[in-house]
């Protein structure tokens, strides 16, 4: 998306390792692949986890634009053009695509979060149960919409929204890989 639009093909060296390290993370994890439990398998269970997932994957690319926005907008600050800051697209353009990705991926993870929920009252009866997973989810929604109303209403740009964004992206990280090593639940299948 970001490349045919927007041309940026810098974004590649960002989301490359953030890539890498996850999928170095992966390794380190138990390889056994359990089945899923009778009372979890539903319809909705592939929406729910597809819909988190491409939001997720949206908000990473969020992520990488605020990272670098900030480095953009250091080297400009300090006069200092580095041979990053010269391949580095202007900073409206990593604010747009910011954004733009924003956009996407808040939707997506909305839907992952409401599939999620009718899932949960199929599988457990309750639509929420308050499970950490479940929680930081919420959390992690309610940073990515006050960030899009910051952007909407406010007319929140540049370093206030790439830091917000960032913040978000350490939530959807927490929530994503955090809860499930710290924090037990109906969301940790697995004991490590």
């Amino acid at each position: 998306m970001a490349n045919l639009k927007y041309k940026v093909k810098v974004l590649g060296s960002f989301l490359a390792p953030i890539a890498l390290i996850l999928m170095l993370f992966a390794f380190s994890l138990p390889h056994e692949i359990l089945p899923l439990s009778p009372v979890l398998k539903s319809f909705w269970h592939p929406f729910h986890v597809t819909f988190a997932f491409l939001g997720n994957a949206i908000f990473t690319l969020t992520f990488c634009c605020g990272v670098m926005y900030l480095i953009q907008e250091h080297q400009l600050k300090s006069k200092k053009m580095g041979a990053i800051a010269k391949r580095l697209p202007s900073l409206n353009l990593l604010d747009d695509l910011s954004y733009q990705s924003l956009k996407f991926g808040f939707p997506l993870l909305t839907l992952g979060i409401i599939t999620g929920a009718v899932w949960a009252e199929y599988a457990w009866g309750r639509y929420w149960n308050w499970d950490p997973k479940e929680t930081w989810s919420l959390i992690t929604w309610f940073l990515y919409a006050a960030l899009l109303h910051q952007r909407l209403t406010v007319g929140w740009r540049g370093r206030k929204a790439a830091i917000m964004a960032i913040v978000g992206f350490l939530s959807v990280l927490f929530t994503f890989l955090g809860v499930n090593l710290l924090l037990p639940g109906l969301h940790t299948y697995s004991k490590w």
